[in-house]
């Protein structure tokens, strides 16, 4: 029973050992490696990215390197936001425990109550959108420049939001011939947003009705402040999530992804949400939002609204797949008040068109 028993033994030890070893931060040169691997097989994306986020980085995440990156990964967005999670991560190491079960449960209801009490709170306003607009063929991830957008977006607690097109790559619509104002329209082809940015994705997923399911993923540093992170579930038929190619084509489905929570205040810092449940014949074959919100003063009260997003669409074509890439800073809030305007009276003497930067 000895003899047989040691070779177990030792058996056991060495897989411990590689455990521990695969549980180690990446190296620079593991990340190399991670970063070729998905240049020759993006479909791994999604493994490459989740090995980076359960073990993070032992090295400084410097300038030089993220250029390094991006050019090997063809400017990957989804591979960047991984290593400037796990960067963050190692610059501030977890200071307390995510044992207490209860505890972040708490946290969760809390942010539950803050997030839809604020909603139900916000006041009419109108922001300007400053839209860069890239595009890759199949799934290269070799972007190019489509265009600049300007466009002026109104919230109105009763109605949503509304979208106008104000400029394109720096000019005036109305100088424009035969444009439109219309966001989903012929001046603005391409993937268009809406809805995620503002009140009503992020409520969506606390609403008791959706029945998310949370889990605690971890920590991190949002704009100076230590968060919590939770992964999330909506399922498909409960889901408030839509895909839109057209006015007439669309689908409901179902999304997952994380948000980070400022357990201090009980507030959502940032908000990821992946399209899930596509329906297999839909144009529209992944899709992934990124917002990140900030403390905006409007009239005499500060609100948390967007500052940054960034949507990522994968489309399929008849005889080509087309990536599609929105990076959106916002800027400009004001209260939407009714003797103001009409958004479609919108034009770029309320919002003075800005000229794309090189």
């Amino acid at each position: 029973m000895t003899k047989l028993s040691q070779p177990l033994v030792i058996t056991l030890v060495i897989f411990a050992c590689a455990v521990a070893q695969s549980r180690l931060p990446l190296t620079n040169k593991e990340v190399i490696s991670l970063v070729q691997r998905l240049a020759q097989h993006p479909e791994k994306r999604d493994e490459i990215v989740e090995e980076i986020r359960l073990r993070g980085i032992a090295f400084p995440f410097s300038a030089e390197q993220r250029t390094l990156v991006s050019t090997r990964s063809n400017d990957d967005p989804v591979l960047r936001w991984a290593l400037e999670e796990a960067e963050r991560r190692r610059a501030n190491p977890p200071g307390s425990s995510l044992s207490d079960a209860v505890a972040l449960d708490k946290v969760l209801d809390r942010t539950r109550t803050a997030t839809l009490s604020a909603a139900e709170a916000m006041p009419d306003f109108l922001v300007r959108q400053l839209i860069r607009r890239y595009k890759a063929l199949g799934g290269t991830s070799g972007w190019e420049t489509q265009d600049n957008l300007t466009i002026a977006v109104g919230y109105r607690a009763l109605s949503g939001e509304q979208y106008r097109v104000v400029a394109v790559n720096g000019t005036p619509v109305k100088e424009l011939p035969g444009a439109s104002k219309d966001y989903s329209k012929d001046v603005a082809p391409g993937v268009s947003s809406s809805g995620v940015e503002y009140v009503s994705a992020l409520s969506n997923v606390f609403k008791p009705e959706s029945e998310t399911t949370f889990k605690v993923y971890g920590t991190d540093t949002i704009q100076g402040r230590r968060t919590l992170v939770y992964e999330y579930e909506v399922k498909q038929p409960l889901s408030q999530l839509t895909l839109r190619t057209s006015a007439t084509e669309l689908a409901n489905v179902g999304s997952r992804g994380r948000v980070w929570i400022d357990s201090e205040i009980n507030r959502v810092l940032r908000f990821e949400q992946i399209a899930t449940e596509i329906p297999a014949d839909f144009p529209i074959t992944g899709a992934i939002g990124v917002v990140d919100y900030g403390w905006i003063t409007i009239g005499e009260r500060k609100y948390l609204l967007p500052t940054h997003s960034e949507l990522l669409l994968t489309r399929r074509l008849p005889d080509a797949t087309i990536q599609s890439r929105n990076e959106i800073q916002f800027s400009g809030y004001r209260r939407f008040a009714a003797e103001l305007k009409v958004i479609d009276e919108i034009d770029e003497k309320d919002f003075p068109v800005q000229k794309p930067s090189p």
